[in-house]
């Protein structure tokens, strides 16, 4: 009898083992899996206050700078990001939304190329009032955010 009290004793640490063994893994696998897919959003001043590391994939948002909006041969397009300070030029190949127009905020999912940002992604206000909670706060930050007027 107390041996077989020892063995379930024995089998019970084992279990508990294997499950701490278990979730550790389980848990570097789910970080090492993630880390790729975490974008960190910045202002076109903090783009060039602390630049980016090269290739690191990164959301910068603010407004479309007025008059800077090229559409050139097939699908690519060339335009200006601005927070009112700081102007990063945008380099995108695909189809924009369409509510995306100059003078109206966007966030753009990519990487540097230099001094431009090469965007694989565009998003763009989807109502009048629209403004991604990130623009709102850094031009909030900067003291020239306007709340916009209600209907």
């Amino acid at each position: 009898m107390a041996g077989l009290k020892g063995l379930k004793k024995q089998r019970r640490i084992q279990v508990i083992a294997l499950a701490f063994v278990a979730l550790a893994v389980s848990s570097v696998l789910i970080g090492y899996a993630m880390r790729d897919g975490i974008n960190f959003f910045r202002s076109p001043s903090q783009v060039l206050q602390d630049p980016p590391q090269a290739g690191e994939v990164f959301r910068i948002g603010g407004l479309v700078s007025e008059g800077t909006l090229v559409r050139g041969e097939g699908e690519t397009i060339t335009f200006s990001v601005t927070d009112t300070k700081t102007i990063v030029p945008v380099r995108y190949t695909g189809v924009l939304p369409d509510l995306f127009s100059e003078g109206a905020g966007m966030v753009g999912t990519g990487s540097m190329d230099g001094d431009t940002f090469v965007a694989t992604e565009i998003l763009a206000k989807h109502d009048e009032s629209y403004m991604p909670k990130e623009v709102i706060e850094s031009l909030k930050a900067q003291g020239v955010y306007v709340e916009p007027a209600k209907e």
